[in-house]
Parts: C-alpha cells; structure tokens; sequence
C-alpha cells in the first residue's frame, strides 16, 4: 500500500470511493522522498507504510445555508468565518473567502495542496498538507492568472469569486474525524468545509445565471462532483467545470479503499437519482456520474503532457509514467465512453496547474492561446480540443 498511498500525498487523488466492504492489500514499495516536487505539492517529507486505525466521525454537513460570521473586507475579500462543524486538521476554525463582483456570474474555486494518510504525513508539523485556513491568510495575495481582476483579458474579471481553502488533507472529500495515534486526531473535514461554502453561494448569489467551479492541483480533482452540487444549489443556473492538473490518474482500487477508510469519502457521495447502486466514484467516475445527474454542465480539463509532479507520484503508484501524456489521453478516453463531452487542452512541458500564474495569459497550444480557449467555454461556446502535437 505504501507505493499506492504516495499518490494520495501528490493530492490529486482518486476521489470519492464507494462504499465497499474490500480491505486495502499492501505492497512492498520502498518509501521515496517527495522534497524535490514542486512547491505546489507538499515537500520534504518521506512516505511512511499506512497504519491501520478507525474513523471515528463520518456524518454528513446539512444541505441548508449556514450562519456565518462575516468579518470586514481585507483587500476586497469579505472573510467569513464558518460554523462549528467546519475545521481544519487541527480543529481550528475555517474561514472561506467571497469577492464581489456581478452577482449572476459566479466563480467557486477550490485550493489545491498536500495530502496526509498515516501518522507520519498527518502529523501538523509535517510540511506534508496545509492544516490551517485562517483569516489573516487572505487570496489577495494571489494577483495573477484568474485572479488579476484589472486584466481586460481575464474571461472572470467581473465575476465574483467564492474560494474554499484547503486546511484537511483530503482532496475536498472527507467527511470523518480520524484518530493516527494516541498524540494525533486529525479532522478531515475538507468536504464539510467546501460544501458549506458551495452553499454560502447559493445563499449570497441567489440570482446567479452562471457559475464556473474551478480549482486546481487536488482543489481539481473534486471539481466534477462540486459541478453537480452546484446545479442542484442553483437549477437555473449555467454550470462549467473547468479541472486545472488532474488528469492523468485512472481509478486504483487500493487507493480508493484507503482514503475512504481514512477520510470517510463516502459521506460526500450525494444522492443523485439517476447513479446507479455500486457506481464508480473515482477521479474519473466523477465527471461520469455528474454528467448523468446534470448533463447539460461543460465539463473540461487542462494538463500540461509531462507535468513533473503527476509524472513522479504516477511512477511511485506504478503506473507507466515515462508517457504521462498517454495516461491523461487514455482517461479522456474513459471519461468520454462514460457518456461525457469533455472538453480538453492539453499543453507541453512538465509544469505543474496554470490558472493562477501569468502564463494563463500566454500559454498557447497549436495557435490557440489558452486564455481565448477558456473565454470560450464559459461563454458556453466551447471550441475543439486543443493538444499538443510535440508535447516534450
């Protein structure tokens, strides 16, 4: 198991698991040292085996808005202190962040950072995840890519924006308190956190005719499933999920099991009438079971083909990295067989998620710039599938 959980600290995951009675079987991988991925990913921390212990919390948020306290705006962003039940690893308090712009176009963004599953990555002092979401901890820091309003080339620059940190090590999907060790009790509450801030949403924007859910790096990889929250939140609304650097990992059966039993993944799982019993809930399933539910949402992808920090956590969970770019392809492929029209743009190069960085303005993939690419698809007149034909 140890080589299959190093995946889980790369954040992108393999979302939600379904619920299963099969037990996670172990593997005689070596633990390999993560310090040198990129700073986006979690460093110098090294993969320890997975121990066995018990989620001792997996109840469900409440669907209805939450009372929030709501403190003043710090550099145009309103923080807004979640209720009890939100929390970050360390049980402190969750704050999420609203930026006002049009209320009939609306952005939810999910952060992206580190990962956690035994006690050796779970341990606050780690460097493996973020554990807190404080409110001195602001996005106007963040002033590029998407997040530079005064650019006239930024398709979102008048929308506003709901941005749900990340402070759990869960991907956006546990629902469980989990207890590592006697010294050690982390909440993974990442999807009890995100969905109450989805819902604050609904309840601040409540006119809202568009809505692109976004996110990137592990803040990606629950964006389909967030898609269709979104749509049931707000039925009148246009929704377009656009997922920033997840897309070369195809569902690993002991992964899923692991990060169910760890972070209780199965509390995330919604309802939806038209999913079958025993459906497939991972990274890809997402977009599967989502696009039944709702399929009139966009649903589409940037990777970059040989992005270093999927490429070294695909090779620790054994999968062929050398191609990485056949690994994203070949989930497009299974994604689209499911019955969904994802739309894709797959960039060269090893680097690692664009939207908030400069190069969202200059990235441009056989003519055609990646910024006019996504001013396409939520004017809902996505154009075709832009790939890479030399893609080193």
């Amino acid at each position: 198991m140890r080589r299959a959980a190093a995946v889980v600290i790369a954040m992108l995951g393999f979302a939600i698991a379904g619920c299963s009675d099969d037990s996670v079987s172990s593997s005689s991988a070596a633990p390999t040292s993560v310090s040198t991925v990129a700073t986006t990913v979690a460093a110098d921390t090294t993969v320890a085996a997975t121990t066995t212990s018990t989620v001792v919390d997996t109840a469900a948020p409440t669907t209805e808005a939450p009372t929030t306290t709501e403190a003043l705006p710090v550099n145009n962003w309103q923080a807004v202190t979640a209720p009890t039940d939100c929390m970050c690893a360390n049980g402190s308090s969750y704050t999420y962040w609203i930026h006002q712009g049009d209320p009939t176009k609306v952005v939810f963004y999910l952060q992206g950072g580190g990962a956690c599953f035994d006690p050796g990555t779970c341990a606050f002092d780690s460097g493996t995840y973020k554990v807190t979401a404080p409110a001195t901890e602001d996005p106007s820091g963040i002033s590029t890519g998407i997040f530079d309003f005064t650019d006239p080339r930024n398709p979102i620059g008048d929308y506003s924006v709901v941005y749900a940190p990340y402070c759990t090590g869960d991907l956006h999907l546990g629902t469980a308190t989990h207890v590592y060790g006697p010294q050690l009790t982390v909440q993974h509450k990442g999807f009890v956190n995100a969905s109450t801030a989805l819902n604050d949403l609904a309840a601040h924007f409540p006119d809202a005719k568009q809505v692109l859910v976004t996110g990137e790096s592990a803040g990606s990889a629950p964006t389909p499933l967030y898609g269709g929250m979104a749509h049931d939140l707000l039925p009148n609304a246009e929704i377009e999920v656009l997922a920033d650097s997840s897309g070369a990992y195809p569902n690993v059966p002991a992964v899923t099991s692991l990060i169910e039993s760890l972070w209780g993944t199965a509390g995330a799982e919604p309802a939806w009438p038209e999913v079958e019993a025993g459906a497939d809930w991972s990274l890809n399933g997402l977009y599967i079971q989502a696009n039944k539910h709702a399929p009139d949402i966009l649903f589409a992808r940037h990777d970059y083909a040989f992005d270093a920090v999927q490429t070294i956590f695909a090779k620790l969970a054994g999968l062929p990295s050398d191609n990485l770019v056949s690994l994203i392809d070949g989930n497009t492929a299974i994604i689209e067989q499911g019955g969904v029209d994802l739309h894709s743009y797959v960039a060269p190069g090893t680097t690692h998620t664009v939207l908030s960085r400069p190069d969202f303005y200059t990235e441009t993939v056989e003519g055609v710039p990646f910024v006019d690419w996504v001013t396409d698809l939520v004017k809902r007149q996505p154009g075709p599938d832009v790939h890479c034909t030399t893609c080193q």
